[in-house]
């Protein structure tokens, strides 16, 4: 970064989107152009020739996902080849913007990729815990859900009403006892974890 501070506003706009400069912390992209979303100092970080921009404001500790971060989403949309998210929490801390994820079809489970069926394994609207892959595209996290306790932990029914797990690939409307078929995490209490780590 060059000795003059560039000092930005939220919502200014910094550059042009394009091959060699993208988005990063504390900014979004929008119809071609970067822009901050914080009152800070402009960083500009080169990896592999492309341009990351970013923006930190002295005031905040801005908490951002990172490779091999387990994350909080709810998917909102789905095709037969991946799912997209919004990214809500990383560990137990909730983000002050959600990010954009996206889970694809053969980072679902660890065995027998090739019959995952994305619409047996999640629906708009679920919230799942996922692991953070490496970045390989700019603006999208790309996310897996392959170990046990990665998938689905809350969802609810076509009726509007609360799931419960009732194995590894099913969940039960707790209202009507329709099941439905989903990718459930395998969530440990954090009493029993805590057990676990001492022995």
């Amino acid at each position: 970064m060059s000795e003059d501070l560039l000092i930005c506003l939220p919502g200014q706009r910094l550059c042009l989107s394009d091959q060699s400069h993208v988005s990063g912390q504390g900014t979004y992209e929008r119809q071609g152009y970067i822009y901050s979303t914080l009152a800070g100092v402009v960083d500009i970080i080169e990896k592999n020739k492309v341009k990351i921009i970013e923006v930190h404001s002295s005031g905040q500790q801005t908490v951002v996902p990172s490779q091999g971060d387990i994350v909080t989403a709810q998917i909102h949309t789905i095709t037969q080849q991946f799912c997209k998210c919004y990214i809500k929490c990383v560990g137990d801390r909730v983000l002050g913007r959600p990010y954009r994820g996206i889970l694809r079809k053969e980072d679902v489970r660890a065995t027998e990729k090739d019959r995952v069926e994305i619409y047996k394994s999640f629906r708009p609207g679920d919230v799942i815990l996922a692991r953070v892959l490496p970045i390989t595209e700019a603006h999208t996290y790309q996310l897996s859900t392959a170990e046990n306790e990665l998938g689905v932990v809350t969802a609810h029914s076509e009726h509007g009403h609360p799931m419960v797990p009732i194995s590894w690939t099913e969940m039960q409307c707790s209202r009507t006892f329709v099941k439905e078929a989903r990718k459930v995490a395998k969530v440990v209490p954090e009493s029993i974890q805590q057990q676990l780590e001492r022995n």
